[in-house]
């Protein structure tokens, strides 16, 4: 056998254990556990860090004032420096639709060791303590909810005994790039974290969605969140770590109706938001990055570029393993491009899809030892491990 034909079976036989063995990691059925409502409602605070977001809260923050809750509950919305008027803004838009009450607050600049997301959680977190809440709800300013979900968080919580309940919320897949970047961006998450690991008791895998946590008041002070993950880059994680950490039990799964209303039609949009925090889900660390260009080289370059290059050699056996390490890629996507109501046919362009991310990798760590730090939405990150993983 050529050393060529032994790589592509190297990349069959890894995508039969991603298959079979990575908590089929694939599957889109994953949705908000079995619902219990309470007796009574408990109390929750919802806090929503907010920076420069005019123009996505008209479409997100009335749907979390019109929640349809039982019990008590209250928005704080954290102002953290906006510029483009998000504070009088989201005052007009509470005034306009009425609902919960709204609470602002303004953190001021974050200390050194601090993300500026953090800080502003941080910030609504106390504002939330004088209401003694059993429950807070973390939001981004882009997340729009559907009127019971709330409610249905909250039930899925009480039934399941679950400090953190977590859903990743449904992005927008309206621009080309978005349908090509999106659904693949969830699909390797999803991969990294099997989310049938992360709500398995005594399992190590943890993961949450930033987008929307509702974390218990009585987990978060045990485990010192948000100051345990201060400094974190991707800070839904760590605070899904954390919580495990504590003792804590985490569930994660996909969303129907919370969604986010945030725009990428631009491919550099897309890049911008992947490489400001991959290299540091490697840990900044060189040997990491190495061996994960090589993996999604092995993974998911290898079988088209086997069986075009078979094909052209007359080389039946590598062209043919290529084939069907190439099926069964797309076939572990096609749920996914499902749940994101796309059509099937870009189920085979996932390996040009990875090659995208896997630039977007090598540049993430360009940056990084550059010195570079980063900047997002006005504010500049001297550390490059500092980076916010906002939404």
């Amino acid at each position: 056998m050529s050393a060529f034909l032994w790589i592509t079976v190297a990349s069959l036989a890894a995508w039969c254990w991603l298959l079979l063995c990575q908590g089929f990691f694939w599957r889109t059925d994953v949705r908000l556990p079995r619902r219990r409502e309470p007796d009574a409602w408990p109390s929750v605070c919802v806090v929503v860090p907010a920076r420069d977001e005019a123009a996505v809260l008209p479409a997100s923050l009335p749907s979390l004032l019109a929640q349809d809750y039982p019990g008590r509950a209250e928005v704080f919305l954290v102002d953290d420096g906006s510029t483009d008027g998000t504070g009088e803004l989201a005052r007009a838009l509470s005034e306009r639709h009425g609902g919960l009450p709204l609470t602002l607050g303004t953190p001021g600049e974050p200390p050194a060791g601090w993300t500026g997301k953090l800080w502003a959680v941080r910030h609504g977190i106390a504002l939330a303590r004088a209401r003694d809440p059993e429950y807070l709800l973390l939001t981004d300013a882009d997340i729009a909810h559907a009127p019971d979900s709330l409610r249905e968080l909250v039930a899925a919580a009480h039934g399941g005994g679950f400090d953190v309940v977590s859903q990743m919320a449904r992005l927008r897949v309206e621009s080309r790039w978005e349908r090509l970047v999106v659904p693949a961006f969830v699909y390797f998450f999803a991969q990294l974290y099997p989310f049938r690991w992360i709500g398995r008791r005594g399992s190590r895998t943890a993961a949450a969605a930033g987008g929307c946590v509702l974390l218990r008041a009585g987990t978060a002070e045990r485990a010192r969140i948000p100051d345990a993950i201060r400094h974190a880059v991707i800070d839904d994680v760590a605070l899904a770590r954390a919580v495990k950490g504590a003792g804590g039990h985490v569930w994660l799964g996909l969303a129907d109706r919370v969604d986010s209303v945030r725009p990428y039609p631009r491919l550099h949009d897309l890049w911008r938001m992947v490489s400001r925090s991959a290299y540091a889900q490697l840990r900044h660390n060189p040997l990491l990055l190495l061996g994960t260009v090589a993996g999604l080289a092995l993974v998911y370059l290898v079988p088209p570029v086997a069986v075009v290059a078979g094909a052209a050699a007359g080389n039946a056996p590598v062209a043919v393993v290529g084939a069907l390490a190439w099926a069964v890629m797309a076939g572990t996507y096609a749920p996914m491009l499902r749940y994101y109501r796309q059509p099937l046919w870009p189920a085979p362009l996932l390996p040009y899809t990875a090659f995208l991310y896997l630039l977007m990798t090598v540049d993430s760590a360009v940056q990084h030892y550059r010195g570079r730090g980063a900047a997002w939405k006005g504010r500049t990150y001297a550390r490059p491990d500092a980076v916010p993983d906002e939404g």
